[in-house]
């Protein structure tokens, strides 16, 4: 347990007494659905993983209990590197998208053109 003062830990490796490098589970505090699902998923993407899963212990503790489970002895932690990797560039690319689609938008003004109907409008009953 971290002293007043200290910071916790963002991730610890939690690995049996005894199993090799390929079978761990890793503590990400701090962190829910948002991350446990895109990373699980990105990471299931590498053909050395065997299994990928997370729990959330419970619901008013903000950490994710994540396992990973390698073929060949290959280490869980590379998995793991490559798949936190991969999703910061895709978030990276998805900010980029954003800000050059409001960009664009902005420099573009308003557009001009028949005036749009609402959906209340095409209602009989209002």
């Amino acid at each position: 347990m971290a002293a007043q003062g200290e910071k916790k830990p963002v991730l610890e490796m939690v690995q049996a007494d005894g199993a090799d490098e390929g079978c761990v589970t890793f503590v990400l505090h701090d962190e829910d659905h948002t991350l446990g699902n895109s990373l699980r998923y990105m990471i299931m993407k590498n053909a050395d993983v065997d299994f990928c899963g997370y729990t959330i212990t419970h619901p008013s503790e903000s950490k994710i209990n994540f396992r990973i489970q390698t073929r060949g002895g290959a280490p869980a932690t590379e998995p793991l590197r490559r798949g936190l990797n991969e999703l910061s560039d895709v978030c990276q690319h998805v900010l980029n998208t954003f800000q050059l689609s409001v960009t664009s938008a902005l420099l573009m003004g308003p557009r001009l053109g028949p005036p749009q109907r609402s959906c209340l409008a095409a209602d009989p009953m209002l």
